[in-house]
């Protein structure tokens, strides 16, 4: 086991080398003419309970949102997640093949789970899959990134036998309900956090709402009834939220709708910015109607200003929840859970986050003998303060 959690501790080293958004009233807004090929929306029809799909239609009156490919992602993404919790939920051995084979979508892995309400048939037909767009800005050394979430999955599908035993240092099992290795990293935890970062966050940031707003907009996809920007920014949309209006209802102590994943960080930590991200999203997605491409990416820029910060304050919310847990099972799932964000940092680009940065902080908390298990409050402390200045929180 004990070259298994090296290569836990370690995995971010394999890796590193690899506008606002309040409807301002504008009398212009009513009478300009739109610069693309659908009729404009007036921006001060827009209201922060307006569904997503409602302003957004062709000359038939028909919609042009297709919400399918980010929409399927979620979903896989959620049943990846169930499929890890498996080890500690139903006391199951995991096949590192069936992670593998969810994570690319090959050989029809998927299956029915009524509790998230996922058709398995729905997903293995589907033409995507989450391996296809991890760490998609990152050029070259994407697939080194992808290769090693796959290697994690070999790292827990070699942990999960451990289900009936307690965990202790140099041995690996339960503490409390979490799964550790002999490190005391909870390995489930590491892999959705990361995924977190790489699938959604460096998707939706860096490249459907970064690069994907050059996109055409002109031109109709062939087959489609939307253009190719439309659908960035709609694909965006439906791989943050599987509901029509994101976060309706909420206040900063109850989260009105049903979220996973970045949807459910950007409510718990960023409190300041959490109400105004849908509305930016909708004030957006009005804008790429109208082709004004430079509110479109006035836009995105507030989205993903939200999304990092989100990130960067649940890195630093769950190193401070190893400070205040009483027993070892809170600090071993609040280091996992940490020890993720902090790896997704390094997809924090406006921010300037970086491999180099996410495994700096990663080596200095975890990479000795004994990782959690050698962890101090001094050490927990200079995190805490590498993360904090270099994203202003």
């Amino acid at each position: 086991m004990r070259s298994i959690t090296k290569k836990i501790a370690t995995f971010s080293i394999i890796i590193g080398l690899l506008g606002t958004t309040s409807c301002r009233k504008d009398p212009k807004d009513e009478t300009k003419p739109s610069e693309g090929i659908r009729a404009r929306v007036d921006y001060n029809t827009l209201t922060p309970s307006t569904p997503y799909k409602n302003l957004f239609l062709d000359s038939k009156g028909d919609t042009v949102v297709d919400l399918t490919a980010g929409n399927t992602r979620y979903r896989m993404f959620q049943a990846l997640n169930y499929y890890l919790g498996a080890a500690v939920r139903d006391s199951k051995a995991l096949d590192s093949v069936q992670m593998k084979n969810m994570f690319s979508n090959t050989g029809n892995p998927f299956t029915d789970i009524p509790s998230l309400k996922i058709t398995g048939n729905d997903l293995n037909s589907a033409e995507v899959s989450m391996r296809d767009i991890t760490a998609s800005s990152m050029g070259a050394e994407s697939e080194a990134v992808r290769k090693g979430i796959e290697r994690l999955f070999g790292d827990m599908a070699r942990l999960s036998v451990f289900f009936a035993d307690t965990a202790a240092m140099g041995k690996p099992g339960k503490a409390g309900n979490y799964l550790a290795d002999a490190k005391g990293i909870e390995v489930a935890q590491v892999i959705q956090k990361s995924l977190i970062g790489g699938a959604q966050l460096d998707y939706i940031s860096n490249v459907l709402l970064n690069t994907g707003l050059d996109a055409d907009n002109k031109n109709i996809v062939p087959g489609e009834n939307y253009t190719r920007l439309e659908q960035n920014w709609d694909e965006a949309y439906g791989f943050l939220t599987l509901n029509p209006v994101y976060l309706l209802g909420s206040t900063d102590a109850t989260r009105g709708t049903a979220e996973s994943f970045l949807g459910a960080y950007v409510w718990e930590y960023n409190k300041a910015d959490y109400a105004k991200v849908y509305p930016a999203l909708l004030k957006g997605r009005a804008a790429v109607a109208n082709n004004d491409i430079a509110e479109a990416k006035s836009q995105a820029l507030f989205i993903r200003k939200a999304m990092e910060k989100a990130i960067a304050s649940a890195a630093v919310g769950y190193l401070t929840k190893w400070k205040s847990g009483t027993t070892d099972a809170a600090r071993i799932h609040a280091i996992g859970e940490g020890l993720g964000f902090i790896h997704s940092l390094r997809y924090c680009k406006i921010n300037g986050g970086s491999a180099a940065f996410s495994d700096s902080i990663l080596n200095n908390l975890i990479n000795s003998p004994d990782g959690y298990w050698d962890l101090t409050s001094t050490k927990i402390n200079e995190a805490i303060s590498a993360i904090t200045v270099k994203f202003n929180l």
